[in-house]
């Protein structure tokens, strides 16, 4: 079917192709019959996976910045995803950058955007959440529809505003709103479209934000009687020392898990008319990096806590290849753009 639909698709600006799918299953999540339908039509095996201290139905996740706002949870949940991770969110609302802000570029099977992080801010999505949340509890017949084992995770970063040096406050407070109704949390700070965030991922600053994230995740587990995993994501432009330094400080602050690798900012082999503009580059150009960052952190962890591997997954030799490397989970987003929704199953059938 999507086969069908892409040429449509992309003939529209892919912004506003986003916005469309993204509503659909909005509604769709709303809808028993339209839910019922996804469920039937992506179905996957169960293959758990057990990371963090969870339990997940299947390793195929949904990356972040697909539902910026938690919109859509109850429809993407229906598509077979082990986890949707939603946002990233912001303390405060903000626009993001100007438009226009997302390129395709189908020679390469890539997407360029410098979207800096758009959205309705925290209090907006945590109201998405808490409704999403209320109704699994209150409905037996909705937690069997939307998959209640599909884990929910909550993408976290600063206002374009904020400076690095604040940074802290907005991530504390970030914890503190979505410890209630994430299963796992995800410190952003690789994302090369918001001036500054990287510099985030150097060992002091780093140091100085995980330390602090780690002491406000166990007051929240204190209080909520829950344990809550937190990750760091990390960029793939990170030179072999750096990125040993980070794994370092993402060890020693007892955060859980390491997910690699946001978007790029190289652009080498690119055929595309689009490849000259700025922002972070995702897809099949990103496979080769992707990889061998995974590698690199397999290594350094050494088993210390799981790492999730995304960019680049385009297909399921790719997401099977991540595994084989040692990657617990896998996340996809411009595989699905190219492929559909069919990729989850495609790829979960494969394993």
């Amino acid at each position: 079917m999507y086969n069908l639909l892409r040429p449509l698709l992309f003939r529209l600006e892919p912004e506003r192709a986003h916005a469309l799918t993204l509503n659909a299953l909005r509604l769709a999540g709303y809808v028993p019959p339209a839910r019922w339908l996804l469920s039937l039509l992506y179905y996957a095996r169960p293959k758990p996976v057990k990371a963090f201290g969870l339990t997940f139905k299947n390793p195929v996740g949904l990356a972040a910045g697909y539902d910026k706002d938690g919109v859509a949870v109850r429809g993407l949940a229906a598509l077979g995803f082990g986890h949707v991770e939603v946002g990233t969110v912001t303390p405060l609302a903000q626009e993001g950058s100007p438009k226009p802000r997302v390129f395709r570029l189908p020679e390469d099977e890539a997407v360029i955007n410098r979207m800096g992080f758009p959205g309705k801010g925290a209090a907006y999505v945590e109201r998405q959440l808490r409704a999403y949340r209320a109704r699994e509890e209150n409905s037996p017949a909705v937690r069997w529809l939307a998959r209640r084992s599909t884990i929910l995770g909550v993408n976290l970063g600063r206002n374009k505003s904020t400076p690095n040096e604040e940074a802290v406050l907005d991530y504390l407070a970030l914890v503190q709103n979505f410890s209630p109704y994430a299963d796992y949390l995800t410190i952003n700070v690789s994302s090369p479209n918001t001036v500054g965030l990287r510099q985030l991922q150097g060992r002091a600053a780093l140091e100085g934000l995980l330390f602090q994230i780690h002491a406000q995740r166990k007051l929240e587990e204190e209080s909520l009687q829950k344990r809550l995993p937190v990750l760091v994501k990390l960029a793939p432009d990170l030179m072999d020392s750096e990125l040993d330094d980070a794994i370092e400080v993402i060890l020693h602050a007892m955060m859980d898990g390491i997910i690699v690798t946001n978007t790029t900012l190289a652009r080498e082999g690119l055929r595309s008319g689009s490849r000259g503009e700025s922002g972070g580059l995702s897809g099949a150009p990103l496979r080769v990096r992707s990889e061998a960052v995974l590698r690199q952190t397999v290594k350094r962890v050494n088993g210390k806590i799981p790492v999730v591997s995304a960019g680049g997954i385009m297909n399921p030799d790719d997401a099977k290849r991540r595994l084989d490397a040692g990657a617990a989970l896998v996340q996809v987003y411009t595989g699905l753009i190219y492929r559909g929704p069919a990729l989850v199953k495609e790829i979960v059938k494969s394993l």
